[in-house]
């Protein structure tokens, strides 16, 4: 390769699309999905580990694949958690300058070099997002989410935040800030959902899928794209 700079930024946009072609052939017959984002700080035994089991089996048991960022943490209990129910568990990890060793429960790993290309897997094939407690990783993810529903880039799906007493504190500043100085419209707190029940974060998830499917078919359902 030539020592120009602009020729190995051409080149570099053959990784990229390697990276989503990729994506897209091992992803295809994963669907439907649910993407989990939450900490890669928390440790086995702590409750938002045991959370995200649970939810990830309930999903799972529901017929969805479990779709996380393929880490420690959440991540890894909620891929861990996929393999107790009928769903696929997958793990879309990513290479950091701290090396981040795939956890040992995802089925299915795909790692990537660029965040925008694995953020779009994340979406392509979810029925619906679940934010557990979380860092920048999880808002950066949960508010990309907001904005592409809010703006009609991708299908409607929901968007569940586990954990009130979390989330809590959030949802009141969007309210009495964003919401107070009409920075967003009031049909805007329709985008997410909080709860503390597993149920709940399932039939939300699992309505919305089928009226889905019902409305449009299962094969256009199968072409939404982000």
């Amino acid at each position: 390769m030539s020592g120009d700079p602009r020729a190995r930024e051409t080149w570099a946009v053959f990784k990229i699309m390697g990276e989503f072609v990729e994506g897209f052939e091992t992803l295809r017959p994963v669907w439907p999905a649910v993407s989990i984002f939450g900490s890669a700080r928390i440790r086995p035994g702590h409750p938002y580990y045991r959370q995200a089991v649970r939810i990830a089996a309930a999903l799972s048991a529901a017929g969805f694949s479990i779709i996380t960022g393929g880490g420690p943490g959440v991540m890894e209990a909620a891929n861990r958690g996929a393999r107790r129910g009928r769903g696929k568990s997958i793990g879309l990890s990513i290479e950091l300058p701290k090396e981040q060793k795939p956890n040992r429960f995802a089925e299915i790993q795909l790692e990537f070099e660029h965040f925008f290309a694995r953020k779009v897997m994340f979406v392509k094939y979810a029925s619906g997002f679940v934010a557990l407690p979380g860092g920048f990783g999880t808002l950066d993810e949960m508010f990309e989410a907001f904005t592409l529903k809010q703006t009609g880039k991708i299908h409607d799906f929901p968007v569940v935040l586990f954990g009130t007493k979390f989330w809590g504190g959030l949802v009141r500043w969007i309210k009495q800030r964003l919401l107070a100085e009409k920075l967003i419209s009031p049909r805007d707190l329709e985008l997410f959902t909080v709860t503390d029940d597993v149920n709940e974060v399932v039939r939300v998830i699992e309505t919305h899928h089928l009226e889905r499917v019902r409305q449009r078919g299962e094969r256009a359902a199968r072409r939404e794209t982000p």
